[in-house]
C-alpha cells in the first residue's frame, strides 16, 4: 500500500497524504504556503464549520440540496464543532489571497467526513462534493470574512472577562487602601498627596471605560456579507439564501447575526478595524497601568517600593534574591506587539481593492493573536501578581510626610508666596514641611497631618470631591 493516494483537479493530478480527511486542494496549499508553521486558528475554524452547517441548513430546498445530503453534511459538521479533525485544518495563516485554500480545506474535510459515514471512500468526493454541495451558495468571498467576524465575536467575550476581572481586582484594592495616604506625582516629581485607593479606583474605571468601548463593536461584527456569494450580487445562491443564512448562524453561534451590505462586507473591514482600535486603546491604558506598577513597586530599597509585588520567580542568574516584577514586564511586552498587530490592521485594511480585500487571511490571523495573547496575559498578571499585591504603607507615609509638596495645602491660608517660602525652607533645611508649619506658629503637627489626610480624600482646601 502506498501512504498518498492521488487526486484530480483542475491543474492535473497531485498526491495526498492517504490518512489525510482533506483533498488535493489543501495538499497544494500545504506545499505552496510553507511560511510560518501556524496553523489556522481554532475559533476561526469553528466559525467556518459554522458557516457550512448553516448553509447546508439554509440550501435545502427544491433543486438545491437534497435531506440526505444536508443531513450528512451537518453530521460532518457537528463532529468538527464537537473537537474531532481538528488537526486536519493545515494551511498556513499566509496563504492565498481571500482564504481560498482555507475555505477548500474546509469543504474537502466536511465532503471526506460526509462521504465516509455515507459509506464511500475519501477522494472520491461523492455523493457529496466539495464545491458543488459543502460550498454550495458559497464563496471564499462571503465565507472567510464572515468567518472572521464570527471567530471574534466569540473571543470578544474572553477578553473583556478577563478586563473586568482586572478591574474587580482594583477595586478590591481601592476599598482596602482608601486611608492610605501616599504622594502623588507629576511629571515625576512629588505632588500634593493622593491615596493608594484613589490611584486604583481610577485603574478601574479606566479598564471599564476601554471594555464599554470593546464591547461597542459587537453589533458591527453581528453584521456578515454571507450570501454575497463572489462579488456580492447573490449570484449562484438559493432563494432567501442571506437571510436564512443568518437565521442559522444567529441560533449556532447565539449572537445577533444580521444580513449587512453584501457587496461592502467583502470589500471593507471597517468593523474589524473598528475593533482593532479598541484593542489598541485598551492595550495603550494596560501599557501604562503596568508601567505604574513596576514604578511603585520599584526598589525595594532605592527605588519607589510603595507596593510589593508578589515573587514568582527568581530575578537574576547572577543577583542571589534579587526579584523583578515579570508578569508587569512580560504584559508590556504583549502589550507591543498586539500594537504592532494593531498596525498591521491597519494597513490591510486599505489594501481592499475594488470588490475584494485579499489580505483577509493574514488580518483574521492578526486580531485573533491580539485578542488570544491580551486575553492570556491580563489573565495571569491579575491571578500571579495583581491579587497577592501587598501595600507598603510605612513606605507611603514616609514619602508623604518628606514631600515638599505638601506646601500647595497652604495656598488658601497663607497665600502662594508665603507657601513657597515654607517650601523652599523644608527643601534646604530638609525638616518636613508640618515640622516647620508648627514651627512658624501656623498650626500643630497634628493639625496638619489632618489637612493632608482631607486633601489626600479631596477635601477642604478648596478641594472637591473628585
Amino acid at each position: 500500500m502506498t501512504d498518498y493516494r492521488i487526486e484530480k483537479d483542475s491543474l492535473g493530478e497531485f498526491k495526498v497524504p492517504a490518512n489525510a480527511w482533506y483533498g488535493i486542494q489543501t495538499a497544494r496549499a500545504v506545499e505552496n504556503f510553507p511560511i510560518s508553521g501556524r496553523m489556522p486558528d481554532v475559533d476561526f475554524i469553528r466559525a467556518h464549520v459554522q458557516i457550512k452547517l448553516a448553509a447546508a441548513l439554509a440550501n435545502t430546498q427544491p433543486d438545491w440540496l437534497t435531506v440526505t445530503q444536508r443531513d450528512a453534511i451537518v453530521a460532518a459538521c457537528e463532529r468538527i464543532l464537537h473537537g474531532e479533525f481538528l488537526d486536519q485544518f493545515v494551511v498556513d495563516r499566509f496563504q492565498a489571497g481571500a482564504g481560498t485554500s482555507h475555505n477548500m480545506n474546509t469543504n474537502e474535510v466536511i465532503a471526506n467526513i460526509a462521504n465516509v459515514a455515507l459509506g464511500a471512500d475519501k477522494g472520491l468526493y461523492a455523493p457529496i462534493h466539495p464545491n458543488d454541495h459543502v460550498n454550495m451558495g458559497q464563496s471564499t468571498n462571503d465565507t472567510i470574512p464572515t468567518a472572521i467576524r464570527l471567530a471574534l465575536l466569540a473571543k470578544l467575550p474572553r477578553l473583556l472577562d478577563v478586563i473586568e476581572h482586572m478591574a474587580s481586582a482594583f477595586d478590591d484594592l481601592a476599598i482596602q487602601e482608601r486611608d492610605t495616604v501616599k504622594s502623588g506625582r507629576t511629571h515625576l516629581q512629588d505632588a500634593v498627596p493622593t491615596t493608594l485607593g484613589r490611584e486604583f479606583a481610577a485603574y478601574s474605571w479606566t479598564l471599564r471605560r476601554c471594555a464599554t468601548n470593546l464591547a461597542n463593536v459587537r453589533p458591527l461584527l453581528c453584521a456578515t456579507g454571507l450570501g454575497g456569494s463572489a462579488a456580492g450580487t447573490g449570484l449562484n445562491t438559493s432563494p432567501d439564501y442571506a437571510q436564512r443564512a443568518a437565521t442559522e448562524l444567529s441560533r449556532l453561534t447565539g449572537e445577533a447575526i444580521v444580513v449587512g451590505d453584501l457587496a461592502a462586507q467583502m470589500q471593507s473591514m471597517f468593523d474589524m478595524q473598528a475593533l482593532s482600535a479598541a484593542i489598541r486603546g485598551v492595550t495603550l491604558e494596560l501599557t501604562r497601568i503596568a508601567n505604574d506598577l513596576r514604578l511603585l513597586a520599584s526598589g525595594p530599597r532605592t527605588g519607589l517600593g510603595e507596593i510589593t509585588l508578589p515573587p514568582v520567580q527568581p530575578g537574576s542568574s547572577i543577583m542571589p534574591g534579587k526579584v523583578n516584577p515579570v508578569m508587569f514586564e512580560m504584559l508590556n511586552q504583549v502589550c507591543f506587539q498586539v500594537l504592532g498587530q494593531d498596525a498591521a490592521v491597519a494597513y490591510m485594511t486599505q489594501a481592499g481593492q475594488l470588490e475584494l480585500n485579499v489580505m483577509m487571511p493574514a488580518l483574521g490571523s492578526a486580531l485573533f493573536d491580539a485578542m488570544d495573547w491580551l486575553t492570556n496575559a491580563v489573565r495571569v498578571a491579575t491571578d500571579k501578581n495583581l491579587k497577592g499585591l501587598i501595600i507598603n504603607r510605612d513606605r507611603c507615609d514616609r514619602f508623604i510626610h518628606d514631600s515638599v509638596a505638601l506646601a500647595t495645602l497652604l495656598n488658601t491660608r497663607i497665600g502662594y508666596m508665603k507657601a513657597g517660602e515654607i517650601a523652599k525652607e523644608s527643601e534646604k533645611t530638609g525638616k518636613p514641611v508640618r515640622e516647620i508649619v508648627a514651627a512658624h506658629g501656623l498650626m500643630s503637627e497634628a493639625e496638619f497631618n489632618q489637612l493632608v489626610l482631607a486633601a489626600a480624600h479631596g477635601v477642604g482646601s478648596g478641594g472637591g470631591a473628585g
